[in-house]
């Protein structure tokens, strides 16, 4: 791969998950950094959203949306989000996730999803560490090889990024 020279590598960035408590509602999380490495980190968000909607097959970006705007309100600085998930879904553009979020922030965001997703035949497969098993990187506002490349470049050793796999723990901690 070519090193990515895409600016959404300088300015702040932030790696983003939701969890769905049993209990109801969401928590989604956001941690922050100066660039696309995600090192060091700047900081960290946690919002708990009391309701959402619940999950349609093919929907998933409406019960999703809501808890990533609540966490990423107010950090009009971002140049880059990342995602737990898929940009879009295939590769004539259908909009996933990534692509809902990219319209209402006017910013690229990157997809890195842990598990290959029958339609998405485009998304890239980045190996990281010393795991065997791909993470299938799409992206929106932004080549998919510059972000396949950032992708591997993230903090850590291990097959998930340190920020995406920080953002899931804040998600998922209890209150």
């Amino acid at each position: 791969m070519r090193p990515a020279t895409c600016s959404a590598d300088r300015g702040l960035v932030a790696a983003v998950d939701v969890h769905y408590p049993k209990s109801g509602g969401a928590r989604a999380a956001a941690v922050r950094a100066a660039s696309a490495s995600f090192s060091p980190v700047l900081s960290e968000r946690v919002v708990t959203v009391g309701e959402v909607l619940p999950y349609r097959p093919g929907a998933f970006y409406l019960r999703e949306l809501p808890p990533l705007r609540a966490v990423l309100a107010g950090q009009d600085d971002l140049r880059l989000v990342v995602v737990d998930g898929y940009a879009d879904l295939d590769g004539s553009g259908r909009p996933g996730l990534g692509a809902r979020l990219h319209a209402e922030l006017g910013i690229p965001v990157i997809g890195v999803a842990k598990s290959a997703y029958r339609t998405a035949t485009h998304a890239i497969p980045v190996v990281r560490g010393t795991s065997s098993r791909p993470l299938f990187v799409t992206a929106t506002g932004l080549p998919r090889d510059d972000a396949a490349e950032l992708v591997l470049r993230m903090a850590g050793g291990h097959r998930v990024p340190d920020a995406m796999r920080r953002a899931d723990a804040l998600a998922r901690r209890p209150d």
